[in-house]
This record gives C-alpha cells, sequence and structure tokens, in this order.
C-alpha cells in the first residue's frame, strides 16, 4: 500500500519543478521571449551646434541575422560589426559628406529600461545620444471600404479606425443614409469587435435602431478586413478593403541628383501619414496610381519644403522630389516582410 505515498511524492516533485521553471520564464524581459531587438528607434543627438535626429531600424534578416539602419534626413546607411547581447549594443556607421568624403564612427551603449544611450566616435570627435522606440500603429488603423448586402442590395460604407498617442483606439462608421456611434471598440491579435448604433438622417419615430456588433480579421498580407455583423439574431457577413493599401508599408528609395545616387527610405503608415527618412509627413495621397505628399522640415529658423510626386506601377514607385534647390529621381521597392510567426499589436 505503499504506491499512493510515492505517487503523491512523484506528484508534489513535478509541481515543484513545473512552478520553478514558470518562474524562469516570466523572470525573463519580454524581449528576449520575442527574439531580441525589434522596431524603428527615434534618435536625439548634439552634432556641433545642432540638435538632430535620426532613426535606428532594428530587424533580423532572412537567416536570422540581427540588421540595423541608420536613416537620417540625408540618407539611410546599413549599420555594420551588429552587437547585441545582455543589453548592450554596438556597431559602425559609414557616412558621406557633402563633398564625398566617407566617415566611420562607431556607437557603445546600452539599452536599458527602454531608452538606448551612448557614445558615437570618429577621428573627428565624439557625441552622446539617446533614443526611445516609436510606438507601432496597430494595423486596424486606417480607412476600410465594407460592402455587404442587405437582401439583394450591396451597401458600402467607410469605416475609419484612428488611434491616439497611447495607442487607444477610436472609430467612425460612414455612410450615406445614416450615422452610427461605436462602442466597446476592442483590438487584439489582429481580431477588431465593436458596438454601433445607426441613426437615420430622416426624421422619424423609428429614428435609432438597435445595437449591432461588428466582429472582423485583419489580414496583413492582404489588406482586407472580414468578418460578421451581428444584430436581432441576424448575421450578415462583409468584406473589407483597406484604402490606399498599395501604397501602405515601407519602401526602398533610390534618390538620384547631380551629386549622385543614395538611398532612403520612405514609410507609409495605414493612417496615410508617414516618414521621409526621419522626418514626419502629415498626409500621404494616392488616388488611381498617383502618389504625392510634401515634405517640411525645419533648420533653426528656416523651413525647407520638398514636394514629390510620382506614380505607382508594377509594385514599383517612380516619381520626382522637387525644392528650391533642384529635383530629384526618385525610385522604390516595397520591402516585403516575411513575419516568423510573431503578432502585432
Amino acid at each position: 500500500m505503499k504506491h499512493p505515498t510515492f505517487f503523491k511524492a512523484i506528484l508534489c516533485c513535478s509541481l515543484i519543478v513545473l512552478m520553478m521553471l514558470s518562474a524562469q520564464l516570466w523572470g525573463q524581459p519580454p524581449t528576449s521571449r520575442r527574439g531580441g531587438l525589434y522596431g524603428d528607434w527615434q534618435i536625439k543627438y548634439q552634432a556641433g551646434e545642432r540638435q538632430r535626429e535620426a532613426i535606428i531600424s532594428f530587424s533580423r534578416d532572412s537567416e536570422g541575422n540581427r540588421t540595423g539602419q541608420w536613416i537620417s534626413f540625408m540618407s539611410l546607411s546599413e549599420l555594420k560589426d551588429f552587437k547585441y547581447e545582455d543589453g548592450k549594443l554596438s556597431f559602425t556607421r559609414s557616412s558621406r559628406g557633402r563633398d564625398g568624403q566617407t566617415t566611420t564612427s562607431k556607437f557603445t551603449g546600452t539599452i536599458q529600461d527602454g531608452v538606448l544611450s551612448g557614445t558615437m566616435s570618429s577621428d573627428r570627435g565624439e557625441y552622446k545620444l539617446e533614443g526611445k522606440p516609436i510606438p507601432r500603429i496597430p494595423r486596424a488603423v486606417g480607412n476600410w471600404e465594407i460592402k455587404f448586402k442587405a437582401g439583394e442590395r450591396e451597401i458600402t460604407s467607410i469605416l475609419v479606425v484612428k488611434a491616439d498617442k497611447e495607442g487607444k483606439l477610436s472609430a467612425q462608421w460612414r455612410s450615406e443614409r445614416a450615422e452610427h456611434e461605436i462602442t466597446d471598440l476592442e483590438h487584439e491579435r489582429g481580431r477588431l469587435t465593436f458596438k454601433f448604433k445607426r441613426i437615420l438622417k430622416r426624421k422619424s419615430k423609428m429614428q435609432d435602431r438597435e445595437w449591432a456588433t461588428l466582429e472582423g480579421t485583419v489580414q496583413r498580407n492582404t489588406d482586407t478586413l472580414s468578418g460578421v455583423m451581428k444584430a436581432d439574431d441576424v448575421e450578415i457577413p462583409f468584406e473589407g478593403k483597406r484604402i490606399g493599401g498599395p501604397v501602405i508599408g515601407t519602401w526602398d528609395l533610390e534618390v538620384t541628383s547631380e551629386r549622385g545616387t543614395r538611398k532612403q527610405r520612405l514609410m507609409v503608415n495605414p493612417d496615410m501619414s508617414g516618414l521621409y527618412g526621419a522626418i514626419p509627413i502629415k498626409k500621404v495621397n494616392f488616388e488611381g496610381n498617383q502618389v504625392s505628399f510634401k515634405i517640411v522640415s525645419e533648420f533653426g529658423d528656416q523651413k525647407f519644403e520638398m514636394d514629390f510626386q510620382g506614380k505607382l506601377a508594377d509594385s514599383k514607385l517612380t516619381g520626382e522630389l522637387t525644392s528650391p534647390r533642384g529635383s530629384q529621381k526618385v525610385t522604390g521597392t516595397k520591402v516585403v516582410r516575411t513575419f516568423r510567426g510573431r503578432s502585432s499589436p
């Protein structure tokens, strides 16, 4: 009759080991579970008398090796000798001056408590820099063209999803015949849900309709939102397409002028805002196959403006960037990322 006691002892030992392993896993920082350093970091540093800004973008190549890019107003450059271990970060960066000379700088620093800090040094001297991660925009954000059928009639509406600085979502449902009040908006792991009430524009005793629920899934690769609307025990399937989908994403650019060709990056966000290099773009216009935007940068008391006019064809972006100093030819290729089972906010 010793078997029950023996099995109890084994069970107790197993539970203790399981608790120890769980404590070790929970004690690890989130970045270690997700494979390390990812995303864009906003960098600030003092160079001479000016405070400047840049973006360092961390990623991995197709073989899983860590990579990095230094993205500034002038150009994009690949980081070399990239190392990151136990919170310590180092890399080298080569930059080309206006006269064509190349300068190589080395960074050594740390990433602690969500802050990147350290020193960049070269034969010209050294300077301190500091940076913080740029929050990622939830994939549900954007303008969605929603289509569904009511009987034999096909109805098209526009769903506008926005995010504030803290990442909190809000939405509007726009249609010709009615306004809609939206509540209980949630987005998690690509799943979007909310409740909405239809408010008819015409005056009648039946002006307000009952609450309905929308449940849909955002597909990253196809820029679609599909699901069902539920009201009064009736389920209506719908299909949505992100407006501006072909131009939204990250573009590797080659910018050619009289001084030669340099690399640059254009990022178009789901809400059609963007970044050209490290400079914010308020709105990227996309109609048909035409793409346009304006870049405004400030240097002290001076403003510097550039306008881009181009077109999108066969997954290539071509156009011209003009300023008071002249024009530059731009060609771009969209970056296609392979998501290795990681989920996005």
